[in-house]
């Protein structure tokens, strides 16, 4: 039926995809750092697909992208492994990262 159709594509404009600033951080963090590995963490309710990028010491960063064949296309050509947070989880290192930060903010 043709209403659905039209909401479908309302909801597909109104998903926002990785804006150039976006891509351009995430490939200036993973060549600047060493170590790096990419998660992709799924579209939610909330958030569109967003790709977290960490580094060997755990600091990180977080961008939009616009889907997770997106973010494989990019860790593709950063040479970067690429993973599903949903399947792999969060890596330890980020979250000691995390913690060191508080810490050094207290």
């Amino acid at each position: 039926m043709a209403l659905f159709r039209r909401r479908q594509k309302a909801v597909a404009a109104r998903r926002r995809a990785a804006s150039p600033t976006d891509l351009a951080h995430l490939e200036q963090f993973a060549r600047t750092r060493r170590g790096v590995e990419a998660l992709i963490e799924p579209r939610t309710t909330v958030t569109e697909t967003t790709l977290i990028l960490i580094a060997h010491d755990g600091e990180w960063t977080r961008r939009r992208i616009g889907s997770p064949d997106e973010a494989r296309r990019l860790g593709y050509r950063l040479g970067i492994p690429v993973y599903d947070v949903a399947l792999v989880g969060y890596p330890q290192r980020m979250r000691d990262y995390n913690a060191r930060r508080k810490r050094a903010e207290a």
